[in-house]
């Protein structure tokens, strides 16, 4: 994950401040559908990607006040990623005890394919990069002309 853009510092002590309605506009535009794409690449339904991405959201809230960001100790990306993995563990695990009744092993492959956590982090931090070129190239697009920017979204 070394090698992708860093999360802003600036954002992540915005964020502490929860009066700072733009900073937390802007973490949920960048990370809610980072976390919604990885849970749903893990093969979780639209409703239950929502709802995990909800849980996450609900505890980087709770959590920021406490949170001392330190790059030396490690990417705050890392960290999401971690909290956002356990969360699917705990999701799919609780799936398997309590299985929806859906007639099929569904459930338990989800759980089989959750076993490699480097394989993970890899697709973490991909949709992240994927997001990320999203987000910034959205920023920038009233600055273009639509055929301009047309042309380059169709090389990008």
């Amino acid at each position: 994950m070394e090698d992708s853009p860093v999360t802003r510092a600036s954002l992540l002590l915005r964020i502490r401040d929860g009066q700072d309605k733009e900073a937390w506009r802007q973490f949920v535009e960048i990370y809610a559908s980072l976390i919604y794409g990885f849970a749903r690449k893990r093969g979780l339904q639209d409703a239950d990607a929502a709802d995990l991405m909800q849980d996450v959201l609900r505890s980087i809230a709770s959590a920021v006040g406490r949170l001392d960001y330190d790059p030396r100790r490690g990417s705050f990306r890392s960290w999401l990623y971690t909290v956002t993995r356990n969360k699917l563990y705990s999701f799919l695990d609780g799936q398997r005890r309590h299985p929806r009744g859906s007639g099929d092993s569904g459930a338990q492959q989800l759980l089989e394919e959750q076993a490699n956590p480097d394989d993970s982090a890899a697709a973490w931090d991909q949709e992240y990069q994927r997001r990320l070129f999203a987000w910034a190239a959205d920023q920038v697009r009233a600055e273009f002309q639509e055929s301009t920017w047309q042309a380059f979204w169709q090389t990008a």
